[in-house]
């Protein structure tokens, strides 16, 4: 007897036994799985354990991951929607999608189940509240014209003209069109968004495309209505909640569209939704709000990122900026993904401003020098206020100064501030517009590292490097040209010359995994000879390749597991890094979970799997463990050896679990007093093996250190930078930051202060890209190099005690 007999046999027999875990289904057909969840679906309860057992394997591997797609025979088709009936029958419910998906997946033609969709129909329009309304109205069309139009008149009932649009819409589509719109329609809109696969192909209905424009528009317009006092304000009512669900729904088809006639409706809907007409700390629709932000995470644009910033500015209520905050760290993650709309800016009237330099240009294996002249710098805009001239540019950040008579003001001039209020406000909001886009731009461009995104020539020195808003980012980062066929020319465009190509020559971000160690190298040196700071680490980037230790195991790294991390730390993280994660606590099911990122435009899925371990006081603790890969085959992931992974998406993925772990890790934490297993982890991770990320630090470490004041004092040994004081040797852990004091090898503790920094009395130290760790290393590097100088009687109490 094979599996999936025994399996059947299990189902059909109350009886019957079966020993082990819950199985293992990869055997078994896509067809014997259709027949196995007709079986299953159809048991009442309670059941037998073992019955439990089959039918929590075969739900796992139906509704997780989009990892199987059952196959039904026309008869199982049948039966499976009897089923469907029984169970509604009984228990007032039954999921109808599993019908649709049996008969869009039938092996042979189509079987007459009309009367048993009749008597779903019957039985769930009698019900007080209907759910999955789009695929009731698939089922009852499969049911004939009288039951579908009493579908239709009862979901309409009482609903507002949006959602009675909404449904005449849906039921005037083929069967078809109906099953397929089913997959995105939600019963609540707290609930999980439907696969992406599911938004493209609802994206391709015409007829539903037309009424998400119609949807859209007729909240905008009640929006402009209760602003101008013709329908009464009340707070959060504007939108009933099916209505916050179908406009959430027609949101996500046009966003993934990308329509052009979105942003100005946007413009006018957010602003409309977040703001009361009354001084009221209230919103018309917190829940719609909340609910394109929703939207935006699945399928973001860069004019919807800056709508929604500038919304989280202006509203009134306490807790909205929060969340919204939580939402936008998502949705710029998530932006970075869709490389084909996120490097999408506007001009907002800017010029270019230009100065002369001398350049550099670097190709892979060599660097050499040439001049050039007129190299633009960045965007400027000028607006008059009476004598006073606004002068709003752009270079890394956004800067707003006045001017008289060409002359720069400290300060708004007070005859502005009096007769040009408005002025002022729409200025200020302008720069922190521009600073947001900005911020946006770099995170879209290092996302794109995933998908090794290219672009055309041309376009890309219009679109970016000649925008008067994104060239200073642009233009500090690092881009390969092909000049010819599979020949990449490297070339930091603030230092070089660009190379002649022609427009639709491919152009993208370099990335140190595709070149040689001495170009890196050069790279390194001419950023810090320049002082040019790059957006993101780019020529200091980690590299992560496969280790033999993973070729082992093949399917999994154990690279950052066995770590102990504050975990609300880690959850944070998940979250400002786009992982989407369930939280973890000392509950059922709450003991472990795989946080996961989607990667290379949908094609690649990294998995980090970690416990619930343990509280430490007021703090928790989770544990790390194994990191998994799977790819998208055929609309389903599949575990993938990590051998399979391309290079580029392996090195970027382990390179956020590097940061979750040397981030969150307690090995870090500097004043850890907790003994047990947490204090044997601590002292042994504190000084451990130098990660990536910390030889990436010990790398500019060796190339600022002659640079510093401080020079004489410091060498770098090993895993360590050596600070030699008047008191004491200090040996700073370029990992933890953790400090070993000679000649007797104690440890140091030193709490940093949220004031600590590498500039407090010792001059700005430049760094060619931010890294915390890194300030903090060089903040006590500074600080024991003085050490007489000390005044922190705790500091001082420790480094006395060995002398």
């Amino acid at each position: 007897m094979n599996l999936a007999e025994r399996l059947m046999h299990v189902l059909s027999d109350s009886e019957a036994e079966l020993d082990g875990p819950v199985p293992d289904l990869s055997p078994v057909s896509d067809e014997q799985l259709g027949e196995l969840l007709v079986q299953a679906y159809g048991l009442g309860t309670p059941v037998s354990p073992a019955r439990a057992r089959v039918r929590f394997a075969i739900d796992q591997v139906v509704r997780n991951g989009e990892a199987r797609q059952p196959r039904y025979t026309p008869d199982a088709c049948l039966r499976l929607f009897e089923v469907l009936a029984e169970r509604t029958r009984d228990s007032g419910w039954a999921d109808l999608a599993l019908g649709l998906a049996a008969l869009e997946h039938c092996t042979g033609p189509r079987p007459d189940v009309s009367a048993p969709a009749t008597a779903l129909v019957e039985l769930l329009v009698a019900q007080d509240s209907v759910r999955q309304p789009y695929a009731l109205l698939a089922v009852a069309r499969c049911a004939g014209e009288k039951s579908l139009r009493m579908v239709v008149e009862r979901l309409c009932q009482d609903v507002g003209p949006i959602v009675a649009d909404e449904f005449a819409v849906v039921a005037g589509l083929t069967p078809d069109e109906q099953a397929l719109l089913s997959r995105i329609d939600r019963d609540h809109r707290f609930l999980p968004s439907p696969s992406g696969d599911a938004w493209h192909r609802s994206a391709d209905s015409p007829a539903y495309v037309a009424f998400a424009r119609r949807a859209l528009e007729a909240a905008a317009d009640r929006t402009d209505a209760i602003r101008a006092g013709e329908i009464p304000y009340r707070a959060d009512k504007a939108f009933t909640d099916r209505e916050v669900t179908s406009l959430g729904q027609a949101a996500r088809v046009a966003l993934l569209r990308d329509e052009p006639w979105l942003p100005a409706l946007f413009d006018r809907l957010l602003p409309g939704i977040a703001h009361a007409p009354t001084p009221a700390k209230t919103l018309p629709s917190q829940a719609l709000l909340y609910e394109l932000g929703r939207a935006a995470q699945d399928f973001p644009t860069p004019e919807l990122v800056t709508t929604l910033r500038t919304v989280r500015r202006t509203v009134r209520h306490a807790g909205v900026p929060k969340q919204l905050d939580k939402m936008l760290k998502k949705i710029e993650a998530a932006l970075a993904e869709r490389t084909d709309v996120a490097l999408r800016l506007p001009r907002l009237g800017f010029d270019t401003t230009t100065t002369t330099g001398t350049t550099t240009t670097t190709d892979t294996t060599t660097t050499t020098g040439s001049a050039v002249d007129d190299s633009c710098a960045g965007g400027v805009l000028r607006r008059t206020a009476g004598d006073y001239t606004a002068v709003v540019t752009v270079a890394e950040t956004t800067t707003l100064v006045w001017e008289k008579d060409g002359r720069p003001l400290r300060s708004t001039p007070a005859p502005v501030r009096r007769d040009h209020a408005a002025l002022v406000k729409e200025l200020r909001e302008l720069v922190k517009r521009v600073d947001a886009q900005l911020v946006t731009l770099a995170r879209a461009l290092e996302g794109g590292f995933t998908v090794d995104a290219a672009h055309a020539y041309g376009w890309w020195r219009s679109e970016l490097l000649d925008h008067p808003l994104a060239r200073t980012t642009v233009r500090r980062l690092i881009w390969e040209i092909e000049v010819a066929p599979g020949e990449w020319r490297a070339v930091l465009p603030e230092a070089g010359r660009l190379p002649d190509a022609p427009d639709d020559a491919l152009v993208r971000l370099w990335h140190p995994i595709r070149s040689t160690p001495d170009a890196v190298r050069a790279w390194r040196d001419l950023l810090l000879e320049r002082r040019i700071r790059q957006p993101f680490k780019q020529a200091f980037r980690e590299i992560y390749l496969l280790t033999p230790a993973e070729v082992e195991t093949r399917v999994y790294s154990n690279r950052f597991a066995a770590h102990l991390v504050h975990y609300r730390r880690l959850f944070a993280l998940f979250r400002a890094r786009g992982w989407a994660s369930d939280r973890l606590g000392p509950w059922d099911a709450g003991d472990e979970d795989e946080a996961e990122r989607i990667l290379a435009a949908g094609e690649w899925r990294i998995r980090f799997i970690h416990r619930w371990a343990d509280w430490s006081g007021d703090d928790e603790l989770a544990a790390t463990d194994q990191v998994r890969f799977a790819r998208r085959v055929g609309g389903a992931w599949r575990d993938a050896p990590l051998a399979d992974v391309p290079p580029l998406v392996f090195s970027e993925a382990m390179r956020d679990v590097d940061l979750f772990v040397g981030v969150t890790s307690i090995a870090a934490d500097p004043d850890w007093t907790d003994g047990g297993p947490e204090r044997t982890y601590w002292e042994r991770a504190r000084f451990a093996e130098l990660t990536e990320s910390a030889e990436a630090r010990r790398d500019v470490l060796e190339r600022i250190l002659p640079r510093l004041k401080i020079a004489d004092r410091c060498a770098i040994d090993g895993r360590y930078l050596v600070v030699r004081g008047d008191l004491r040797t200090y040996r700073i852990h370029l990992g933890s930051a953790n400090i070993l004091m000679e000649p007797d090898g104690s440890y140091l503790c030193i709490v940093p202060s949220r004031r600590t920094g590498t500039g407090s009395g010792t001059g700005k130290v430049f760094l060619p890209f931010e890294d915390d760790r890194l300030s903090l290393i060089l903040s006590k590097a500074f600080l024991l190099a003085a050490d007489t100088a000390i005044t922190d009687e705790s500091i001082l109490a420790q480094i006395r005690r060995g002398i």
